[in-house]
């Protein structure tokens, strides 16, 4: 099982109380620390209790998943219940990372429906951030793949829910950053594949309208996913490459000599503790960009590559968010409309290297219709970009988040860590009737993050 890297090395949990962060290191405050090793024990460990978040493996980037007074860790509710060969149907506790589901599955010719751009995140915690993966364009995201799941509400009750049982707090929780209740099991399909091996193909982009292009035409693909030269300027503005993906059969992997389903590979790298700040400046991030872009036009065409380094590249790096310092970091991930993307794009891009301390980890999706609700997606494109945590960082966000809303575009709040409750409010028109559940749920004082007290959620 993965550990909540933020709580690993602070010793035991249970009713403890501790500095701690999302994976971005940034915002980080004070903590009671819950943890519960089973569904039956969660209703007396949270009987009473006033703000209080569910945490599984602390992979939410800002404050989403540290409680406003306690903070429950769920990593304990880590057993899968049942599966089907037949269908693909499994049902697991919420605490089950997805390295543990590939891990078990994979070998037996089942994937995930979808996938985010980590396997060591939990079921509840992909379920309440509503993740979304390469193949969005065309599969939607993960909630759209959940058949079922068991609801936590304040009451101490357990509530089934689905599309067809209590619909609205089944639609709400998909999305709804564990403020609706705390999940503690959910059902869901894999796909049927024939290997662990990606047929990747690599194509060059020369400037961001040959990347959205690119994007485009991949509306038919499987998976498709871009890199971007967050410091390129000019007439390379928006350069990069694009990344097409489909599930190789048995029979390319046999012709090309290869294991059907390879052992992971294991991680040998890690980023020690207390690395400066500034080795992740202008200079560093424009040569690394410099040879990763040429690498990769070099190289392009297709390839046979293993699904970790295909959907989770930055894994191979362990503790790769102390690359930033012990400041951290912030993501600023927003999502906007097709019509005008180019420009307000373009505009981001501008400005991120005008200030010239981006990081080399940019990307850029195209989404399909959102899922309703709390859900971040809507039909459009999605730029990811690392920034370090500092006042010039913060300044230009605020710039930024008046062109995606300007846009009618939103962001995403498993990465949010600073934006404003204006902001927020402009981007999600179905927050309203969240509120209104929430309060009937008795949710509104029960469960509380620090990211639903900054957002008025």
């Amino acid at each position: 099982m993965q550990a909540n890297h933020a709580l690993a090395a602070a010793g035991p949990a249970l009713h403890s109380r501790r500095m701690i962060s999302g994976w971005g290191l940034y915002p980080r405050a004070a903590s009671e620390i819950l943890a519960a090793d089973a569904p039956e024990t969660l209703p007396a460990l949270l009987r009473g209790r006033q703000g209080v978040i569910a945490r599984g493996a602390g992979r939410a980037y800002g404050d989403a998943a540290v409680g406003l007074r306690a903070t429950c860790l769920t990593g304990g509710l880590d057993r899968m219940r049942g599966f089907d060969p037949a269908t693909g149907r499994l049902r697991a506790e919420a605490g089950v990372t997805l390295a543990d589901i590939v891990r078990t599955f994979l070998p037996r010719g089942f994937f995930p429906p979808v996938v985010p751009g980590t396997q060591f995140v939990t079921l509840g915690g992909m379920i309440a951030s509503d993740v979304h993966g390469k193949n969005h364009h065309r599969e939607g995201g993960f909630g759209a793949h959940v058949e079922a799941l068991t609801l936590l509400t304040p009451d101490g009750v357990p509530r089934p829910c689905a599309r067809d049982r209590e619909p609205e707090l089944f639609a709400m929780t998909l999305g709804g950053m564990g403020l609706t209740g705390t999940i503690l099991d959910a059902t869901f399909r894999l796909r049927p594949v024939e290997s662990g091996w990606i047929r990747q193909e690599t194509r060059v982009a020369t400037d961001l309208a040959a990347m959205l292009r690119a994007l485009d035409e991949d509306e038919a693909a499987t998976y498709s996913v871009a890199w971007i030269d967050c410091l390129a300027r000019g007439s390379a503005l928006g350069r990069g490459l694009v990344y097409r993906g489909e599930h190789a059969g048995r029979d390319t992997c046999r012709a090309a000599g290869l294991e059907l389903f390879p052992t992971p590979a294991r991680r040998r790298l890690t980023v020690p503790p207390g690395l400066p700040g500034w080795t992740l400046n202008r200079a560093s991030v424009t040569a690394f960009n410099a040879l990763y872009f040429r690498r990769g036009a070099t190289a392009g065409g297709s390839s046979l590559v293993p699904w970790q380094g295909y959907f989770f590249p930055l894994d191979g790096l362990a503790a790769w968010n102390r690359l930033y310092g012990a400041r951290g970091f912030v993501q600023h991930q927003c999502v906007v409309p097709r019509r005008g993307a180019e420009a307000v794009l373009a505009g981001i891009l501008d400005r991120v290297a005008r200030l010239g301390t981006a990081s080399p980890l940019a990307v850029l999706k195209r989404l399909g219709p959102g899922g309703g609700g709390m859900s971040f997606p809507m039909e459009g494109y999605t730029l990811a970009l690392d920034l370090p945590a500092h006042a010039a960082t913060f300044a230009l966000l605020d710039d930024l988040d008046r062109s995606v809303v300007a846009a009618g575009g939103r962001l995403y709040l498993a990465k949010d860590a600073r934006q404003s409750r204006d902001t927020f409010e402009a981007g999600y028109p179905a927050l309203p009737a969240f509120r209104d559940l929430r309060r009937q749920l008795g949710a509104d004082g029960a469960l509380a993050s620090r990211l639903s007290a900054r957002l008025g959620l």
